[in-house]
């Protein structure tokens, strides 16, 4: 059936990712997250995405990380979905944000505690020795909080691409693929078109 555009496109967003939640067998929430450093080279990585809705999509990283530190740099990203078993893809791409300390919190104290600690334990994406620094590190920071609550870091938190272009894709048969896009006008409104695949 041939998908129909409307004025706002984050309800099929959400749809999409319920979707996804019922047919994807792994990670139904992993994104391919692109980003760039200073001197504007592109980088790529899977992220999960932990919180959709009207105002965008959240994902939670270690703020000190290559990645944490080109967002920073450089509010403006890309995310692709692809999902296999639906034969769809969904792409977005927009401004990032820093979620509220609050959120933050709330997620943060919804993991499990192994990976509260994991994250900080974690000197995420720099070099280490052996894996051997890696457990050295978990074993410390479970030492130090005991039995006691696990506080989020304050080198971790989370952010929110804000769309500004989404882009729904479904596989279609002889490679006819469907597509259409969506840009945020500067109203804070949406224009669509269909694309040739």
């Amino acid at each position: 059936m041939e998908q129909t555009a409307a004025s706002d496109p984050m309800p099929l967003v959400l749809e999409w990712l319920d979707d996804a939640a019922r047919s994807e067998p792994v990670n139904p929430t992993a994104v391919a997250l692109a980003t760039t450093d200073a001197a504007g080279a592109p980088a790529v990585r899977m992220v999960l995405v932990r919180g959709a809705d009207e105002r965008g999509l959240v994902f939670y990283t270690n703020l000190e990380s290559p990645k944490g530190e080109q967002l920073l740099l450089n509010q403006r990203v890309a995310l692709c979905f692809y999902w296999k078993t639906l034969d769809r893809q969904l792409r977005v791409s927009g401004a990032v944000e820093p979620v509220a300390d609050d959120e933050a919190d709330e997620y943060f104290a919804s993991r499990t505690r192994d990976s509260q600690i994991g994250a900080w334990a974690s000197r995420q994406s720099r070099a280490m020795t052996s894996r051997f620094d890696l457990e050295k590190a978990v074993a410390k920071t479970a030492a130090r909080f005991g039995i006691a609550k696990v506080p989020r870091p304050p080198f971790w938190s989370g952010f929110r691409v804000k769309p500004e272009m989404i882009e729904f894709w479904r596989q279609k048969p002889f490679r006819l693929h469907e597509r259409i896009e969506y840009l945020r006008d500067t109203n804070g409104g949406w224009a669509n078109r269909r694309l040739f695949p």
